[in-house]
């Protein structure tokens, strides 16, 4: 699921939120936002794009696919895309952007996943391993569905970023939660991510059985710059997300436990 905004100035921290990452209490609101917007628009999904290179042909599975951009670019560029997301809600404008001709699953990335091992070349996750305070068996499964050889293609945000906007900063060497809110058409929802330092997602990584191949800091799409120029100088200058491409080797057989 793709983030709307960089994370605000004013932190709205609780310890007592009954409901937080309720998707379904906004999919509307929050798919009108992403769609042209400046972090996700011209930022996040352009990189994922150039990440994911030529992808005709390719079998994609979209972890975490909202109500679909990012599933909707990779078709029209010749993919052949499943997308799951644990909001019912999303997946709903999702079919309605993309027709009945993509297969799209409601499924929570904590559990296992509904698909054969070796059953896509590349995994793409955007934004969407931080909502996770353990990353270990939602990246075993992501590894078990893709092919020898395959790739995982993820954004989160950037760990530098979510420890210094905290305050009093947190461990930076410990996996740590922060919580803040989005507000729609004048309704708050309360949000909650983890944090983790850039060695524990490597590691996380290196231990899910993938080889690092890229790591990359993104600035956006210049056709940003007339069109946001109040905000597009500080996106350019200041990190926000963090990418990778992980690669399955092309010798991976048999054992996906």
């Amino acid at each position: 699921m793709e983030r709307v905004t960089d994370v605000p100035e004013s932190f709205a921290q609780s310890a007592d939120r009954d409901q937080v990452n309720d998707y379904d209490s906004f999919a509307e609101a929050y798919s009108a936002e992403n769609e042209s917007n400046l972090v996700n628009g011209y930022y996040e999904r352009p990189a994922m794009l150039a990440l994911a290179g030529d992808v005709a042909g390719r079998r994609i599975l979209d972890a975490g696919c909202g109500s679909g951009p990012l599933s909707a670019a990779l078709r029209d560029r010749g993919a052949v895309v499943t997308g799951i997301d644990a909001s019912a809600g999303m997946l709903a404008l999702a079919r309605r952007r993309l027709g009945d001709d993509l297969a799209l699953h409601v499924v929570d990335l904590s559990d296992r996943l509904p698909f054969d091992d070796g059953a896509f070349d590349d995994v793409v996750a955007s934004l969407v391993l931080h909502y996770l305070e353990d990353w270990g068996p939602t990246l075993a499964e992501l590894r078990r569905v893709l092919r020898p050889g395959g790739r995982l293609i993820a954004s989160v945000d950037h760990p530098f970023v979510a420890y210094t906007i905290q305050d009093p900063r947190p461990d930076y060497f410990a996996t740590t939660s922060y919580t803040f809110d989005w507000t729609f058409n004048g309704q708050s929802f309360p949000m909650r991510f983890w944090r983790r330092p850039l060695h524990a997602m490597v590691d996380a990584f290196t231990a899910a059985g993938f080889r690092l191949a890229v790591i990359s800091e993104p600035r956006p799409d210049l056709a940003a710059r007339e069109l946001f120029p109040d905000d597009f100088h500080d996106l350019s200058t200041k990190t926000t997300f963090l990418f990778f491409v992980l690669e399955v080797p092309p010798s991976a057989t048999g054992s996906y436990d």
